[in-house]
């Protein structure tokens, strides 16, 4: 059992939905990105997702674009995401890390190197935007012998034919992506997350947590109402882009995060 499906495990224990946060390794710069992930516990997160800086990435939109470069600008790299990860598990040893990104800083690093140090650095899961189930044999089922969950992406145009594909080595929980296009570029809306989320756990015991378009307390209350959890990213590294303080950050981490678990 990774740590993803212990803390679930206890969630569903506890009746609680999930919150998870996203936020950019290294933006703006390593000591402050540092800082925040070391604070998100405490402001209610259940998993943090730890993007990982990459100049093509092309899922997301411009609020994410610019948190990715101002990371390379500041020098990230897949090592000191690494070692950001390595830091954050000397105090914490519990709170699942899911690595998200782009498959071709793994690639350069070669497969089998990159899940060894991942796994050393207490990441327990990936999600890899640009590898689609296809090429299941290229990361998904060498990561998953390695102990890391691969956590896929379904969306809005994730059809009945399509779906079992994507759900087939699927493992963690299932990402909904609940808009077309890209990060921070629509709202999310619970009358229309609703049945998608139904049909999708309608073929899968796998949890189910929305993301993109969630913004305000009320909204990932809402989203989290109708799935097993909600994602905040864009919202959250606004935060940090406008150069609001670490507190500041996390506060505002705090009041999506209560609006998650009050669902």
């Amino acid at each position: 059992m990774t740590r993803i499906d212990a803390k679930f495990a206890d969630l569903k224990a506890a009746g609680k939905k999930a919150f998870v946060s996203y936020v950019m390794a290294g933006d703006p710069d390593y000591e402050t990105s540092l800082q925040v992930v070391k604070g998100l516990p405490a402001a209610g997160v259940d998993i943090i997702e730890l993007g990982l800086p990459f100049t093509d990435p092309m899922a997301d939109g411009p609020t994410i674009q610019l948190a990715g470069q101002r990371a390379l600008d500041a020098g990230m790299t897949l090592e000191l995401t690494l070692q950001l990860a390595t830091e954050f598990r000397k105090e914490d040893d519990t709170t699942p890390i899911v690595l998200m990104g782009y498959y071709n800083p793994i690639y350069n690093r070669g497969v089998d190197t990159f899940l060894q140090d991942a796994k050393a650095a207490g990441i327990d899961g990936l999600i890899v935007v640009d590898l689609p189930p296809e090429e299941d044999e290229e990361l998904c089922i060498p990561a998953q012998a390695a102990g890391l969950n691969f956590i896929r992406l379904a969306t809005p145009t994730t059809d009945d034919k399509r779906l079992p594909r994507v759900l087939q080595n699927t493992s963690g929980f299932v990402y909904y992506v609940s808009i077309t296009g890209i990060t921070g570029a629509a709202e999310a809306e619970a009358g229309d997350v609703g049945p998608e989320v139904a049909r999708i756990k309608s073929a899968t015991d796998l949890p189910v947590i929305v993301g993109f378009g969630i913004n305000t307390s009320e909204k990932a209350q809402n989203i989290a109402s109708v799935s097993d959890g909600a994602v905040v990213g864009s919202a959250i590294v606004s935060q940090i882009g406008a150069g609001k303080s670490v507190d500041e950050v996390l506060a505002f981490v705090k009041s999506l995060s209560d609006g998650a678990h009050a669902a």
